[in-house]
């Protein structure tokens, strides 16, 4: 009987995400409960990845995230992985056709990050596509639930919120980035000479975003739009909060929302979502 298994698969994805982003496990809660579980498997399938990338420096990195790619498109192929976040994640991607170009873009991308460097308009569009875009409309294609045309219509939204949350991550994970894994993902942007000017047209176009993802927000099917519309109350005010800090702030410490923060903004968006009020 493989259910046992695929059950302790989801509970380690589930602990996964909760160990990991006290904002998306929150988010993830208000999500419709049939759609938690596969929101869970594709959250700690990224994970997974990033850490890869991010953390592993004593470890051959490349090594390790090819295998991840050929473990999981193993699993996907045979329908069963003994890695249970991989087994997850399979069951998540064959259960809901998503496409493996995909997930071979998001591997694209955590690829990129083996290398530092400084990233081109060319290399920044591509990261953000792989890294953050499919990311969204692999969630996309769980919320809308086989519904085709719901999905195309929903499809550019889905898109601009992941590119958002990403773009914000940048900023949040500046000094890290740049400090410590010597990346820089904002084209033409000397991070060694950061100035309050270059960070006011980074956040220019992070607002543009805001203002187009709320909007697909606004239409997506009940059972997902209160989980994901507090993600975007909690990356929304993480990005007033880095608003309001200099460009050397930011190049010296990590902004964050506290969880007390965070108790009262997922009250607030309770609320604009009863009375229809998403903001």
């Amino acid at each position: 009987m493989k259910e046992l298994f695929d059950q302790l698969s989801a509970e380690c994805s589930k602990i996964t995400t909760k160990r990991y982003s006290t904002s998306f496990s929150l988010g993830i809660y208000f999500l419709h409960k049939k759609l938690r579980g596969p929101i869970y498997a594709i959250y700690s399938f990224v994970r997974f990845a990033d850490e890869i990338v991010d953390s592993f420096h004593d470890y051959d990195k490349k090594y390790l995230l090819d295998k991840f790619k050929r473990d999981c498109f193993e699993a996907i192929e045979s329908g069963i992985s003994l890695n249970p976040v991989l087994n997850s994640f399979q069951k998540v991607v064959n259960e809901n056709n998503i496409d493996h170009e995909m997930i071979n873009l998001f591997l694209k991308s955590m690829e990129m990050d083996l290398e530092p460097g400084i990233y081109s308009n060319e290399k920044y569009e591509k990261y953000i596509l792989g890294s953050a875009e499919v990311v969204g409309l692999m969630c996309l294609s769980v919320f809308t639930e086989g519904d085709n045309t719901q999905y195309e219509y929903l499809k550019p939204f889905a898109m601009k919120l992941g590119s958002t949350f990403q773009k914000v991550n940048f900023l949040r994970d500046v000094k890290a980035d740049y400090q410590n894994l010597s990346r820089n993902y904002f084209p033409g942007v000397d991070l060694g000479n950061f100035s309050d000017s270059q960070k006011h047209l980074i956040e220019d176009e992070i607002t543009e975003e805001f203002k187009i993802a709320l909007a697909g927000i606004k239409q997506l099917p009940l059972s997902s739009r209160k989980g994901v519309y507090l993600s975007y109350i909690y990356y929304k005010e993480l990005f007033n909060k880095i608003k309001h800090c200099s460009a050397d702030q930011i190049m010296t410490q990590r902004i964050r929302i506290s969880n007390p923060h965070k108790i009262g903004l997922m009250l607030d968006s309770m609320i604009k979502h009863k009375i229809n009020a998403l903001s």
